[in-house]
């Protein structure tokens, strides 16, 4: 399964980096890519939804579910 994010915030390498770290600490996270330009993560697994919100959160970003158009 995976989950998109939009990620607010990013501004830097060092802020892709933080937030792909989040992310990937996450409990049921296989894997997450975070792209700083169209400020968008991706993640792979099972995690809580709640859970990567309240991760992004901690670094200090924003982050909402990708709603598609």
């Amino acid at each position: 399964m995976s989950t998109e994010l939009n990620i607010s915030g990013m501004t830097c390498g060092h802020c892709q980096t933080a937030v792909t770290k989040a992310l990937k600490s996450v409990p049921g996270v296989q894997d997450a890519q975070v792209d700083l330009k169209t400020g968008k993560a991706v993640v792979e697994g099972q995690a809580d939804v709640s859970a990567l919100l309240a991760a992004v959160s901690e670094e200090g970003y924003t982050a909402q579910i990708h709603a598609a158009p």
